[in-house]
Formats: C-alpha cells, sequence, structure tokens
C-alpha cells in the first residue's frame, strides 16, 4: 500500500437543541437526551456510552468544534462527512457546519451526505407518525444543488479532481435519480466545476453497481446487515422478519431473542466477502443503537480496539486502493452517541479507537 488513506469519519450535528426538537420532544432535547438515558439490556452490556474528553458539548460552540477538529487530526483523521438535512428547502441542524464555515480556524476538510428520510417518532415507538417528510421533484433538486454549491466552494470542501464530493444516504426514495443526479451535475459545471463526485452510501437495500445508476461512486455503510435509518424504520413486523432474514444469510446468531450479535464474528462475515468495483471501504469501531430505540435495537456485542484493529488491518492491505481515483476509507463514525458508534473518546475505552485507527494507518 503506498497511497496515503484518507479517513473520512461521518459526523452527526445533533448536538445543539433546535426548535423542531423542542417542539417534538421537550424543551432542550439534543442527542445527549438519549444518550444519558440509557441503560444495560442484558449481563455484559456496555451501556451508557458517555463522553470522555469532550464532555457533553454543544456544538454551536466553535471551542467544541475545534476540539473535535484538533483530535481529529491529531489521530490521522482526513475529514468530516457532515450528516445535512434538507425538506424542500427547510434546513435543520445545519448550525454546526455553517457556523464552521465562518471560521477559519476550523480548517478540518469537510464534505456532506443528504440524509433523504422522513423524520419520524421512531425513538418512542410511533414510527409512523410522520414529523417531517421529504418530497421529491426536480424543481427542489434544482433549488437544493444550487444551495450545496455555496458549500462547494469552500476550499475546505473535499474534492476529487476538482470535482466536490456529495453522498446520498437512501437513493432509493428518489422516483428518478438518474434525473436528479444529471440536473445536479449541470448546475455544478455552470458554477465552474470540473463535474460533481456522487456516491451513496451502499447497505443491502442499495446493493447495485454505482455506475448503473448515475452515480460515480458508494461507500460501506457499516454495519450493512440491517434496515435501519435515522430517524425512521419499517413497520416492525417487517423489520422483524427483515433482520432475521439477514441473520441467517450473514450466519450470524440471535442470542436469547435479543437483536446483539458477537462485534468480531461480524466482522469475520465482512472480511470473507470481497469488495466491489467503485465502493470504497467502510468500517465501525462499534454499534448500539439502544439508547435511541427502545424496541429492537441492534447491538453488536463485546467490540474492542483490538478486535476493531483487525478489521481495520484487513481493510488497508487487501482493498484495491490503486482502482480508485481517491484512497477514502469511511469510519461510521466520529460521533453517533446515541448508536454506541463513536471514535470520540468515551469513559471506557477512552482514546483507543483513535489510537488503533492512526496505529494501522499511520
Amino acid at each position: 500500500m503506498s497511497r496515503e488513506i484518507k479517513p473520512i469519519a461521518i459526523y452527526l450535528p445533533q448536538f445543539h437543541p433546535i426548535s423542531e426538537n423542542d417542539s417534538w420532544w421537550g424543551k432542550g432535547f439534543t442527542e445527549w437526551t438519549n444518550v444519558v438515558k440509557s441503560k444495560p439490556r442484558f449481563e455484559g452490556h456496555y451501556q451508557p456510552h458517555l463522553p470522555a474528553d469532550l464532555g457533553f458539548y454543544d456544538l454551536r460552540l466553535k471551542e467544541s468544534r475545534l476540539q473535535q477538529e484538533q483530535i481529529a487530526k491529531e489521530f490521522g483523521i482526513h475529514g468530516f462527512c457532515y450528516y445535512h438535512y434538507w425538506f424542500n428547502g427547510k434546513r435543520l441542524l445545519y448550525e454546526p457546519l455553517d457556523r464552521k464555515l465562518k471560521n477559519a480556524d476550523e480548517d478540518l476538510p469537510f464534505m456532506m451526505c443528504w440524509a433523504n428520510e422522513n423524520w419520524t417518532r421512531t425513538w418512542d415507538g410511533a414510527e409512523n407518525k410522520i414529523l417531517l417528510s421529504q418530497e421529491y421533484s426536480f424543481e427542489d433538486d434544482l433549488n437544493h444543488i444550487q444551495h450545496l454549491i455555496s458549500y462547494f466552494k469552500d476550499d475546505r470542501y473535499i474534492k476529487v479532481d476538482g470535482k466536490p464530493v456529495f453522498i446520498i444516504y437512501r437513493p432509493k426514495f428518489f422516483p428518478n435519480i438518474e434525473e436528479t443526479i444529471k440536473i445536479w451535475r449541470d448546475e455544478v459545471k455552470k458554477a465552474g466545476f470540473p463535474d460533481l463526485y456522487i456516491g451513496f452510501s451502499q447497505n443491502h437495500e442499495h446493493d447495485y453497481h454505482p455506475k448503473s445508476k448515475g452515480f460515480d461512486f458508494a461507500f460501506q455503510f457499516q454495519p450493512d446487515f440491517q434496515t435501519r435509518s435515522k430517524k425512521n424504520v419499517f413497520n416492525m413486523s417487517v423489520l422483524k422478519r427483515i433482520k432475521r432474514r439477514l441473520m441467517k444469510y450473514m450466519g450470524l446468531k440471535l442470542e436469547k431473542d435479543q437483536y446483539h450479535y458477537d462485534y468480531f464474528e461480524y466482522v469475520q462475515k465482512q472480511i470473507e466477502l470481497n469488495f466491489s468495483k467503485d465502493v470504497y471501504p467502510g468500517i465501525t469501531p462499534m454499534w448500539d443503537n439502544s439508547a435511541r430505540r427502545k424496541i429492537d435495537p441492534f447491538i453488536l456485542h463485546n467490540s474492542t480496539p483490538e478486535k476493531y484493529k483487525y478489521w481495520l488491518s484487513h481493510i488497508k492491505n487487501n482493498y484495491t486502493w490503486e482502482e480508485m481515483p481517491e484512497s477514502f476509507l469511511f469510519i461510521n463514525a466520529w460521533n453517533e452517541w446515541a448508536e454506541g458508534n463513536h471514535l470520540e473518546p468515551c469513559e471506557k475505552w477512552s482514546r483507543s479507537y483513535l489510537e488503533a485507527t492512526k496505529e494501522i494507518l499511520n
């Protein structure tokens, strides 16, 4: 491996209050509200996941964002991939990135991923109640890309051969994703860029070659054996059948009728799979969304930095880096605290996962 691997950590901006969450969940709600309420579900279950070095930060504060970037740079993270929330011109959770753009001291490179889902009352089990819905149209596609171009023009925005990188979280929701991508490419070129470098998060529900839908690339969204979302869940009875079917397909066991699985067993299954053409590799240090999901959580149990290093070493040594225009490795995630999924230091592991990342990749 001669090329420098560029780790991209997925970044959740939901660590500051907004008026919408105040009205839906109660005054002052942030992701920390779910985190601190979490409790172990079974013997040996690691919960709650509590932050160490950075504490319970507010992402409206530049001091918090600067601390995050300093730690990321110290341990070799190339950039953050910010979740972006757009509902026909209505934006949510935009303050952290918008404030970064106004502060030259926050110089860590970044890209954006549109979390294009309905927001529902998933967290209290009422997944059929929509709080804010996505409506797709070519007119909105045009308005959206014109808004995004202001971010693409920032010198810190990550580009490949001059082309801004943009990611769609769940392309299956688009009525005509090929036409949407064409509209976006045309507008980006009008703005002076050579093109758009557009991708999607690949998992079992988007298991196709990127070029077949007009994309340039995909990345492995880990863990990818489950049907889950940032704010939305399918009908629960259907979801249970999907989980069990996929567990059988992956050769994983369901322990005591609870949705927790052994992390290392999952890693071994991933290592057995071949990498796909035009798909960047992905990895997760740990996963446990029981803080966010009261019913039927997904838990990858018994993750350790050593097991994570084993998986990361396999990716480093076996992925076909030379076949891609860049050397991105997508890490899910930097700060998904309510999904038990974070590189940021926690009380149990401190900086061990960051140290493992730096040791293997640098």
